[in-house]
């Protein structure tokens, strides 16, 4: 048994510095260097370059070292009947939702407006909006929505959540199913879209769900690129339907440099970095997956294949 952590952004030697500090013993693998891949059963990735987990023949478990899950169905190399599990970590949950509690507040207190005004050496003041004057619409109540949910109902704001099956939350107002969707954008004004990416969700950031929300609402995509419908959105914004929008997530990241979202001025951007895995959190859960994966036990926080998360 051994793992082998596949991914491209730099953080192999971290990943595998934290599982060898909780568990000397293991036998860890950079995809990058020469390794047995006939004895690895468990791959530890996050975006992995396609192709690669077809090179394990003995590989029981595919681990992503995030929330997500949709990279690895975009890989259509990757084993189709190898048990897929995420993580489920308290702190990735707790800074999705301050991220989008920051978001919020500096809009509603004109804060990127005026950083726009700072620039061009412009004195306009702004009128600002209270906590008690919006209501927040949550798409998505799996771990990471719901504890943004009821983190902001704690601060006071009017929030709604929406999803696939019916959700209680209190203080939260819950919509439910396809039948609720337009009631529950009428009376939005801020959109948080925390979704997992599945065929069913693509796409759900367009044209006609931005006419259902009123007029000068507010778009905040923190789930993934592939929500959004780009061209929409720059419509809905440029015909002043929308009155701005907080991206973390993009289609191709990083965004390339000619990508109209990069000079929009009512668009915030920031770099797919709202909420991320620790791996002093994260490793423990690997590592109990790892023993359960030995000893032909359930494994924890295993992903349903057919719903796609």
């Amino acid at each position: 048994m051994a793992i082998v952590i596949i991914r491209q952004d730099g953080k192999i030697d971290a990943w595998k510095k934290a599982l060898k500090e909780r568990n000397p013993s293991i036998e860890v693998y950079s995809y990058l260097e020469e390794h047995p891949k006939e004895s690895i059963t468990m791959a530890l990735i996050w975006k992995h370059p396609k192709g690669t987990l077809a090179q394990y023949p003995n590989l029981k478990c595919i681990a992503s070292a995030g929330a997500g899950v949709d990279y690895i169905f975009d890989d259509s190399t990757a084993p189709t009947n190898t048990p897929i599990t995420r993580v489920v970590d308290p702190y990735l949950a707790s800074d999705m939702s301050e991220h989008v509690l920051a978001v919020i507040l500096a809009e509603l207190k004109n804060f990127n407006t005026y950083k726009l005004q700072q620039v061009d050496h412009n004195w306009n003041p702004k009128e600002y909006r209270r906590i008690q004057d919006v209501t927040i619409g949550i798409m998505g109540l799996g771990e990471l929505g719901a504890l943004t949910a009821k983190n902001l109902v704690k601060y006071g704001f009017q929030v709604q959540g929406w999803s696939r099956s019916k959700k209680e939350i209190e203080g939260v107002q819950a919509f439910a199913g396809q039948e609720q969707l337009d009631p529950f954008l009428n009376s939005t004004e801020f959109l948080v879209c925390l979704l997992p990416l599945t065929p069913q969700t693509e796409g759900i950031l367009n044209r006609s769900l931005f006419l259902k929300l009123p007029k000068n609402a507010y778009i905040i995509n923190v789930a993934r690129g592939g929500h959004m419908v780009d061209e929409d959105l720059l419509h809905a914004l440029d015909s002043g339907h929308l009155s701005g929008a907080s991206l973390d997530v993009y289609h191709e990241e990083p965004l390339p440099g000619d990508h109209p979202f990069w000079q929009h001025p009512k668009i915030f951007m920031t770099p797919h970095y709202a909420s991320v895995s620790d791996t002093h959190s994260v490793v423990p859960q690997i590592l109990e997956n790892y023993e359960r994966l030995g000893n032909n036990r359930e494994l924890l926080n295993k992903v349903n294949r057919t719903k796609g998360y």
